[in-house]
């Protein structure tokens, strides 16, 4: 939970419009009365992302996405909301009380800043050892690997002593406890041994969020020793599966596309050699939060990893994460070197760029490395490898996409696309593998689905109506109450829309804020955001404004018919004859006579 006053909120709100917020991220341009871009939370080539000035409110109407400049940041920063205020409220020079925190978020807020801090010394004494004579070795280390001087402190590289405790002690004279270095994972407390630092005799990397703050070390051992590389636990501050190394740097690179390695040296050296938008994953398997969170800034993943077996396997590991996440995926062929690094120091930067314009599409990736399984000279084996064939092509649950990659591996393999294609009919009946709709619940049809669909709409319709043309509520507010809406999160963006409206107050971005949970914040936005069908006479704005609320009191009278509960009959029945008469009244007059014209927006 957050603690700020409505008004502290309103106040930072109002003082960051979001049109200029979101036009840092996202490229907008201007089409009637929004704002319209591509939409930076799922792939898409025509833009769907709408930003309203009037309303505050940001939503794509492809993927769903919406809410407040608060819920933006939250949604592409991955912000907390805490840290969403903090930015707007430092944005517009306003100052956040911190008594506005609860007792218990004030200790792990304070908390989490202090592992910040002193992971932030950690990586100032590291940088000054690597230049000190302590780190000769190291440095002279980096250097073999032809890294400049400048690249080394943009990557704030170090160097940990080879004395166990040297780190320790340093912190421990600037006033840490042991609690807070085991808990930063700087230290290990160990009953035979003591207490000792977690990376001794290390050339070190440290690690960053996408905030530019230092939240864990990578370290890699001088001379011999295991493991080579070594990496911080994870802690408060550092989930591995949440970030990834460079993305800090590469977040701002203007490149279209994100280079995916393995390892610490091939981000640094392909940034050393202007490829600004590499990163890694640290240590750890590729995750459908590390596919979140490149999504955020690139529609497009290169994979550039080691070109040995183990780098085959994670790629083919990785490619169905990036698909998931909907992200397109090539691989970038490395031979006849092992890595980006080895690559560069080798071919150079032109040669580079020239794989990555040859980078192999992921799924052709991924059948030439399943060919790879079968022996092609023997026809058993040969036809063996077409049917695996057929069954990945199997994945691809659009027929127009399934088709085109049927083409593509017909062609490769010299199969013909007719032969090709009947082999993944043939097998799909087999197996069943094309995914086929879900089958309907028990007990409901198609029909009720469909009439149910339709009744959200019509309620989304008439919120979003009032939103835009909020000097229709006086006409309509005697026929229409928040009890009217069936859906629940309908109900409440009317009752809230209502409110406002009564006071003659109208701040829609107000409303997604009244819940906590991002998909209750998106669904709110999507209430306010229905396509009105375009009517020119007022007439026809009459009659279809009266028409959607016919069909709201209609649908509110059938279920308290349906309502069986003996509990409150009378109230019950009471309420049905009122409905009763309403309905009646709005069907035999002239309904909204008063009909104002549409106000442009």
């Amino acid at each position: 939970m957050h603690y700020y006053s409505e008004e502290l909120k309103e106040e930072v709100r109002s003082a960051n419009d979001i049109v200029d917020v979101i036009s840092g991220y996202v490229r907008l341009q201007k089409k009637g009365s929004s704002y319209v871009g591509l939409c930076p939370f799922h792939n898409e080539k025509t833009g769907s992302f709408y930003v309203s000035q009037n309303k505050q409110l940001y939503h794509c109407f492809g993927c769903g996405a919406g809410g407040d400049v608060f819920g933006f940041l939250m949604e592409y920063e991955n912000f907390t909301f805490r840290e969403a205020m903090q930015q707007l409220a430092d944005r517009a020079g306003i100052s956040l009380p911190q008594q506005e925190l609860s007792e218990q978020e004030k200790r792990e807020s304070d908390y989490r800043s202090v592992l910040l801090e002193v992971n932030r010394e950690a990586g100032k004494y590291y940088y000054l050892l690597l230049r000190s004579e302590r780190g000769a070795h190291a440095l002279e280390y980096f250097r073999g690997r032809e890294l400049s001087d400048s690249t080394m402190k943009k990557f704030g590289l170090g160097y940990a002593d080879k004395y166990r405790d040297d780190l320790y002690r340093y912190l421990k004279s600037k006033g840490y406890g042991d609690q807070l270095l085991k808990d930063a994972g700087l230290i290990i407390i160990d009953e035979k041994r003591g207490v000792h630092d977690k990376f001794w005799n290390r050339a070190m990397f440290p690690i960053l969020n996408v905030h530019h703050k230092i939240i864990g070390f990578g370290g890699r051992v001088m001379g011999e020793g295991e493991p080579k590389y070594l990496n911080s636990p994870e802690t408060q501050i550092f989930d591995k599966s949440r970030n990834l190394y460079g993305l800090n740097l590469a977040k701002q690179s203007r490149r279209p596309q994100m280079l995916l390695c393995e390892g610490y040296m091939d981000v640094i050296a392909l940034h050393q050699a202007g490829f600004d938008n590499a990163v890694a994953s640290l240590g750890t398997a590729f995750t459908s939060g590390h596919a979140s969170l490149l999504k955020r800034y690139a529609k497009e993943v290169y994979l550039t990893f080691d070109s040995d077996a183990a780098g085959i396997k994670a790629a083919l590991r990785a490619i169905p994460i990036l698909k998931e996440a909907g992200l397109t995926a090539k691989v970038i062929n490395m031979k006849p070197y092992k890595d980006p690094d080895e690559f560069i120091k080798a071919m150079g930067a032109d040669a580079y760029q020239q794989r990555i314009d040859e980078a192999e599409n992921s799924f052709l990736f991924e059948i030439r490395i399943l060919e790879q399984n079968y022996n092609m000279n023997d026809p058993q084996s040969k036809t063996a490898f077409y049917n695996e064939a057929a069954r990945k092509l199997l994945e691809f649950e659009e027929a127009l996409e399934r088709n085109n990659y049927i083409e593509a591996v017909a062609l490769k393999y010299q199969i013909g696309y007719e032969n090709l294609r009947r082999l993944v009919a043939q097998v799909s009946s087999q197996t069943g593998l094309v995914k086929k709709p879900e089958p309907l619940k028990s007990g409901t049809h198609k029909k009720d689905i469909s009439k149910e669909d339709g009744m959200k709409k019509s309620q989304k319709l008439l919120l979003t109506w009032l939103s835009e043309e909020p000097a229709l509520y006086p006409l309509i507010r005697e026929y229409i109450t928040p009890e009217d809406f069936s859906d629940e999160i309908c109900a409440h963006a009317a009752a809230a829309l209502f409110e406002q409206l009564e006071s003659g107050n109208l701040n829609l971005a107000q409303i997604p804020g009244h819940f906590e949970d991002l998909e209750d914040q998106r669904q709110i936005v999507s209430a306010f955001h229905e396509t009105i069908q375009e009517v020119k006479t007022r007439a026809q704005r009459s009659q279809a404004l009266k028409d959607t609320i016919i069909k709201l009191k209609e649908h509110h009278l059938q279920i308290l018919r349906e309502n069986h509960d003996p509990n409150g009959m009378q109230e019950r029945f009471s309420q049905m004859l009122q409905e009763k008469k309403m309905l009646e009244a709005l069907r035999g007059k002239e309904f909204l006579t008063q009909m104002p014209e549409k106000e442009s927006m």
